[in-house]
């Protein structure tokens, strides 16, 4: 024997309206955990939870008295609840009809001019063909960029700060040569070798 199926969420809440409905009564949460196992199949660990959506949704009052929470609705409450409802849904719907029907009618203005035809074909092909030829003078001008004026005086600068900068250098391997003769009495052969020196090392004209 197929295992009974438990109540939705929806069902649940539905039931628990109609304890209010039929009784027209107002109960603590206590007595709704008794009620509503026995008479609506609705467990009692649910029921608070149960109570606390419908309460948030306006279908059900609560008022605490003395130290005691108390839960009641009536049906012509939750029929103007329900009609609020409604309404808001409606309002809504009405409003996302009018965004749609303007924005079918904005698609339908944007494809004018978009048909598909042989002059369209051949302005798309044309296009594609100019984007092709700009890459390619893209290229070649990158490739005779080094002939430009700007860029070959930037190289020129360039060279000089380099160049200066390796005659710096040499002058402090000269000066470091010289002081490490005069201070050890080494052979400057003997100093290119140790610290690999070339022998042609020179100053840069």
């Amino acid at each position: 024997m197929s295992k009974k199926k438990g109540l939705s969420f929806e069902e649940k809440r539905a039931r628990m309206m109609e304890i209010f409905f039929e009784t027209k009564d107002v109960f603590q949460l206590k007595d709704l955990e008794k009620i509503a196992p026995k008479e609506k199949g609705i467990t009692s660990m649910s029921v608070k939870e149960i109570l606390q959506s419908l309460v948030d949704d306006g279908m059900v009052d609560t008022d605490r008295i003395g130290t005691s929470n108390y839960f009641w609705a009536f049906p012509s409450k939750a029929l103007h609840a329900r009609k609020r409802k409604l309404e808001e849904l409606e309002s809504q719907f009405a409003e996302s009809s009018q965004k749609k029907e303007a924005l079918q009618k904005s698609i339908e203005k944007s494809k004018i001019g978009r048909e598909d035809t042989v002059d369209r074909a051949a302005l798309l092909k044309e296009l594609a063909a100019l984007r092709q030829k700009k890459e390619q003078l893209k290229t070649e001008i990158d490739k005779y960029r080094e002939c430009d004026p700007d860029v070959v005086e930037e190289m020129r600068q360039t060279n000089q700060v380099a160049k200066e900068a390796a005659n710096r250098w040499t002058d402090n391997i000269f000066s470091i040569k010289s002081w490490a003769k005069r201070k050890f009495g080494f052979e400057e052969s003997r100093i290119d070798k140790g610290f690999g020196i070339p022998e042609d090392l020179d100053y840069i004209d």
